[in-house]
């Protein structure tokens, strides 16, 4: 439209509206814009031809009195409403023109003309609906108000069409209504009015719901109603599904007005997070909800509460007082128990005209693509086959209600087809209300909804009484298989990121007869669980269905607390599972594969899982009791791939069955990655027409993700094919699909990196367990030979070249020194050169694969390699992208690692090699990238306190360094006072540690100095991460001498902010903190004896000053327990403490001695004190004396305890 549509009243002179826009209706002749394009088919020419005459009929229309014009507009909407638009695109009739039409009809058609409004309305919804057309801002304005005044004017009757209309016209332009949002839901709003359950006219009250529904309809990218109105739209829906169904009201009508409640909540639901307001209760929403999830269902007749709430232990529902019922009702009852085996059936009848737009296509009740239900295959309750055996001696009444078979003949076809009309509505209902359920789930904080577990999940099966109506119950016994798959999904939504809530369940123990705890019923449902899945998974004949049963095994996998539980839970589930692999339906089969890869990385390793991985390939599938799935009993679609070798070793064997000593997991994997597929595709196959034709790509990929699964986790039971599968990675690599070269470079990177762990695992991992380094070696030299290389250079696919950079960096320190001269300078070649790469992704690969090689022994001494590695590091860290930063950091932290290393053990020799303007520029990079984003900074501390260590006197006498040194200090000195994370803060801590140990540096003498003691005095007393104070207060004890702790002041400064720390180590706001209380003691009393060590006459003072009347019992009683080695032994026995936080003193160290010393010594300067300073030195030689005498007595003691519990211990006879 050009201009602005003008709004009238029903008073107000209609011609002269429509002569003001005459001009302008006419500049759009239907030849000029009505272009219909050149249909695609010649049998749609006429018909579009027709609509298009007709079109251009109603624009030459005027606005007048004559009678003609009523007559003329009969038979055009007429003819307009009988064309069947299905076949007609956007591209035949532009929506704009049909914009244009429906406002110049609107103004032909008073409100008067009651015929014709609703004709005129019919038209609305008719081509909104059919063309798939959203109305323009413009055009919502003028026929919105249009509706409202109809509603507000005409007689009731024409109502239903007129909000039939006003439905069509709102869908998805709710955030544009906003003017008119007063008019339909204010206090006096018709939507308000007509939606309320009091309405009598059920035919309006589900149109105006129909219509609220598709106004609280949210658009991607566009705002959501307004808070007010928005609250109105929940309360009319919560309302209508929570008001019983009127007596005269027919159950299909009733089931579509439910249906459009439901998806107006899940509009609702869909905007946004879960807001807890006085009139949205939880608890409430999700009653409505489970009493939809059974609607209709065969065989469920029980009462829900009306309220749901938070509670750990089940809620339990109340059968009805019995009811008479008609005949009518009660054969319909008996009739929808039993699922028949029908013809697919189309669409059914709308029940009303608003189900057309937006609801769902129509279902039948057979499984989607032409699959039927299990009653007419040959898996039913009725057989006995030995080859069909459910899980854990399944109950008769949890059998799936749906697989028991009836004839069609137990109705007549009118009646049949009302019945299936009306159950294919109920399962609409209970769609629509799992999936708000699963709106809930998506929207509402996890730790808040998990309150509400014992109502959806079961904890025990229901022996003995009627079974608990949850998620499982629908997966079972619904006999909809869309609605079945509808549950799995919330239950998987459910279980998704539920490890934390699920690893409080334990049954390991004994049995409490007094109570059960929440430990042991939440262990029980995680069993119902799996009973449950694994009966719904043999049960299932649509596939679809079966998809998902395998997704939602998939998520219960990786969530439950295995090594807490009884073992026997997992083997069922493997051995149902493995037929699954080689199902029919792709989807199926990829799934199956899924689980495998939850099943092998689920807190690896487990011995139950192991023992499943040792199994012999004799026992496949198709040999197994038990192991049959009923689909492979109706079609034996696909057989293993036999070769004559595996036929003769083992008989029943196949692909999966693997050889005598290999996992058959594995040698599954690599069959359905490289075996060519023999059998005929299924529809759902893609790609591989050919006779040779491999496994669809996503079987392949997912087999490909199995072994890195496998790999990671039972890497012992895989070594010995690992020269196989470095060529099945190799393999990957030479063919054309990205996504195959991809997961090929992520197995081999897997590989090495486990490879790697293994070597480093000395303790835990035997020398002879371990790969050969022969074989490592061999392993990468294929596999650098091969066309890896290649995927390194390929610039086309910067992801391939990420990964490619990541299984370089996997190599083994000791194999790498052992391959050829060239094959190394090849790789370091490749990696320097991807350092300057245009992809942010590849150069940060890249530079970590450096710093992975600068830590190399054959390496890290070669100066020219170091310098190269540098400067290669230097310009990544001026990189825009945080991640190169981030990576570049990193690489920069484990290059100076080496510079240490290097300063040990090679000596003078490498740092003279190295260029002095080379470590410059390393400082300052370090500098700078330690005021950079935390995750750059952290490394960039890391970096400067091995720089600063690293410095000689020839570098501090040249006066280019003096300013990046005092640079350096400062960026430390203000990382440890800032507020970055405990990460971060750590770092600096540990880098000024490093600093100190370096007796070049001037520390007491530069101004600086008093600022590093500061900050870390400051830290060791104030910050609330032990973490931290740890670090900080091992700093503070690596000076060795006195003078390098400044004057007197600073000497006192420190010596009290440890022993404050000490007094105080006890006191935290985080309960977390409390596990490293005895290494903060430990370090706190290493630290404050170190400086007893080196104290001289001037501090005292300060030492004395610090033991008065209260604080000297506390430091006295921690200071003893340190010299028995109480707190060390607390530190020793696995206080939670890292290894590298009380690296900085040894555990075996003889406080005693050192204690000794320092008195020893005190004793000589008491001969030279002078009368001042006497007392103070009295003072603290009587503090250590008692000390001494102390600890010397707790030791005796517990030498004496340690003897007498030695006596009392039973001997051993010979």
């Amino acid at each position: 439209m050009a201009g602005k549509a003008k709004l009238f009243d029903s008073n107000c002179n209609f011609s002269s509206n429509v002569n003001r826009n005459a001009d302008r209706f006419q500049s759009r002749s239907f030849d000029n814009s009505l272009r219909f394009k050149s249909p695609s088919k010649a049998q749609h020419t006429e018909t579009q031809d027709q609509i298009g005459r007709c079109f251009n009929k109603l624009r030459s229309l005027r606005p007048s009195d004559n009678p003609t014009l009523k007559t003329e507009l009969n038979l055009l909407f007429d003819q307009l409403i009988s064309e069947n638009y299905i076949n007609i695109t956007h591209d035949n009739i532009p929506t704009q023109v049909v914009c244009d039409l429906l406002v110049h009809a609107s103004r032909l058609v008073p409100l008067s003309q009651e015929h014709l409004v609703i004709k005129l309305c019919q038209l609305i919804h008719q081509l909104l609906n059919q063309l798939q057309v959203i109305v323009d801002e413009q055009t919502l304005d003028v026929l919105v108000s249009y509706c409202t005044r109809a509603l507000r004017t005409c007689n009731s009757w024409t109502h239903p069409e007129v909000m039939l209309s006003l439905s069509s016209l709102v869908y998805g332009n709710g955030y544009k209504c906003q003017w008119h949002l007063p008019d339909l839901l204010g206090e006096a709003g018709v939507l308000v009015r007509y939606g309320d359950p009091v309405q009598p006219d059920m035919e309006l009250r589900r149109s105006a719901v129909h219509c609220i529904a598709n106004l609280c309809l949210s658009v991607s990218g566009q705002p959501c109603l307004e808070d007010p109105y928005k609250g109105v739209c929940y309360g009319i829906l919560l309302r209508t599904l929570q008001s019983p169904k009127p007596p005269n009201v027919e159950d299909i009508i009733f089931c579509t007005l439910l249906h459009s409640a439901l998806r107006g909540m899940q509009c609702f639901l869909n905007g946004g997070k879960w807001k807890a307001v006085p009139n949205q209760d939880l608890g409430t929403l999700l009653a409505v909800f489970k009493r939809y999830m059974f609607h209709g269902l065969p065989g469920i007749n029980v009462e829900m509460p009306p309220v749901l709430y938070p509670a750990p232990l089940p809620q339990y529902e109340t059968l009805p007082a019995p009811k008479p019922e008609s005949s009518q009702d009660s054969t319909a009852q008996k009739k929808t128990t039993g699922n028949k085996k029908r013809k697919s059936r189309g669409k059914g009848k709308k029940a009303g005209a608003e189900g057309t737009r937006g609801e769902e296509d129509g279902e039948s009740e057979t499984g989607a693509g032409g699959v039927d239900h299990p009653s007419c295959s040959v898996w039913s309750t009725d057989m006995q086959s030995p080859c069909v055996t459910s899980p854990s001696r399944v109950t008769p009444h949890l059998q799936s209600s749906w697989v028991k078979g009836s004839s069609d003949s137990e109705f007549s076809d009118p009646e049949g087809g009302m019945q299936t009309k009306l159950r294919l509505y109920q399962a609409r209902v209970r769609q629509s209300a799992l999936q708000c359920f699963l709106g809930v789930v998506r929207c509402v904080e996890k730790r808040v909804l998990y309150g509400y577990w014992s109502s959806f999940v079961p904890d025990a099966p229901g022996i003995g009484g009627p079974p608990p109506l949850t998620l499982l119950t629908i997966a079972l016994k619904d006999p909809s298989p869309k609605v079945r798959a509808g549950s799995l999904q919330v239950l998987s939504a459910l279980l998704e990121g539920s490890r934390q809530f699920l690893s409080t369940a334990e049954d390991t123990s004994a049995p409490r007869q007094a109570f059960t705890p929440f430990s042991a019923t939440l262990a029980a449902s995680i069993r119902e669980l799996h009973r449950c899945l694994l009966l719904a998974a043999l049960a299932e004949s649509s596939y679809q269905t079966l998809t998902q049963v395998l997704k939602c095994l998939a998520h219960l996998v990786s969530s439950v607390p295995y090594n807490r539980l009884r073992p026997g839970l997992l083997s069922p589930l493997w051995k149902q599972i493995r037929p699954y692999v080689r199902h029919r339906d792709v989807n199926v089969r990829v799934s199956s594969l899924t689980l495998f890869g939850a099943l092998v990385s689920t807190q690896a390793p487990l011995p139950e899982i192991h023992l499943l991985l040792h199994q012999p390939g004799s026992t496949s599938s198709h040999s197994t009791p038990g192991v049959t799935t009923p689909q492979e009993l109706s079609q034996n679609w696909r057989q293993p791939v036999r070769r004559e070798e595996e036929t003769s070793a083992s008989p029943g064997g196949g692909a999966e069955g693997a050889v005598e000593g290999q996992c058959w997991l594995l040698q599954l994997c690599v069959a359905l990655i490289t075996q060519p597929r023999e059998e005929p595709c299924s529809d759902s196959d893609a790609g591989g027409s050919g006779a040779a034709a491999l496994e669809p790509s996503p079987v392949r990929l997912e087999a490909l993700q199995v072994l890195a699964h496998l790999v990671k986790a039972y890497f012992s039971l895989v070594q010995t094919s690992l020269l196989e599968l470095g060529q099945l990675g190799t393999r990957c690599l030479t063919e054309s699909d990205p996504s195959v070269q991809l997961h090929g470079t992520k197995l081999l990177e897997e590989l090495g990196t486990c490879i790697i762990q293994h070597y480093r695992a000395d303790v835990d991992t035997h020398s002879a367990k371990r790969v050969p380094v022969c074989q490592v070696v061999q392993f990468w030299s294929e596999v650098l030979g091969g066309p890896l290389i290649g995927a390194l250079q390929n610039e086309q696919h910067p992801t391939l070249q990420t990964s490619a950079c990541d299984t370089l960096s996997s190599i083994l320190p000791q194999a790498f020194s052992q391959l050829p001269d060239k094959t190394q300078v090849l790789c370091i070649t490749i990696l320097l050169g991807l350092t300057y790469s245009d992809n942010s992704l590849v150069k940060a690969a890249a530079v970590r694969a450096l710093g992975v090689y600068i830590l190399f022994p054959c390496l890290r001494e070669d100066v020219m390699f170091v310098a190269d590695t540098a400067n290669a590091i230097l310009t990544a860290l001026d990189d825009r992208s945080p991640n190169v930063r981030a990576k570049a950091a990193w690489s920069l932290g484990n290059l100076t690692d080496t510079l240490i290393v290097n300063m040990q053990s090679v000596g003078l020799e490498f740092q003279q090699e190295f260029s002095d303007m080379l470590l410059l520029n390393m400082l300052r990079s370090a500098t700078k990238a330690s005021g950079d984003k935390d995750r750059v900074k952290s490394n960039a501390v890391r970096a400067l306190g091995n720089l600063l260590h690293f410095l000689q006197p020839g570098h501090l006498g040249k006066p280019v360094f003096v300013q990046p040194l005092q640079e350096a200090m400062k960026a430390l000195i203000d990382t440890v006072r800032g507020d970055a994370t405990m990460k971060v803060r750590w770092n600096a801590c540990y880098a000024l540690g490093n600093a100190f140990r370096n007796p070049n540096l001037p520390f007491g003498t530069a101004f600086w100095s008093t600022d590093a003691y500061s900050a870390l005095s400051h830290v060791v007393t104030s910050c609330k991460n032990f973490k931290v104070r740890i670090k900080s207060a091992a700093a503070l004890s690596i000076p060795v001498t006195r003078d390098r702790y400044g004057d007197a002041c600073m000497f006192a400064e420190v010596w009290h902010a440890l022993a404050q720390a000490l007094e105080h180590s006890e006191e935290t706001e985080d309960f977390l903190e409390y596990r490293y209380c005895a290494s903060l003691r430990t370090q706190l009393c290493h630290a404050l004896l170190h400086l007893l060590s080196v104290c001289g006459f001037d501090d005292l003072p300060a030492v004395r000053s610090s033991l008065n009347d209260q604080s000297r019992p506390i430091l006295k009683d921690f200071l003893v327990r340190y010299l028995s080695d109480k707190d060390v032994a607390l530190v020793a026995g696995g206080d939670g403490v890292e290894e590298d936080e009380t690296e900085d003193h040894t555990a075996t160290e003889d406080g005693l001695m050192v204690l000794s010393e320092t008195l020893r010594r005190l004793k000589e300067l008491q001969r030279e004190a002078v009368t001042d300073s006497s007392e103070d030195l009295m003072t603290v030689l009587d503090f250590l004396e008692d000390l001494v005498r102390d600890a010397e007595v707790m030791k005796e003691a517990d030498c004496k305890v340690s003897i007498f519990t030695h006596s009392e211990a039973p001997q051993k006879t010979s």
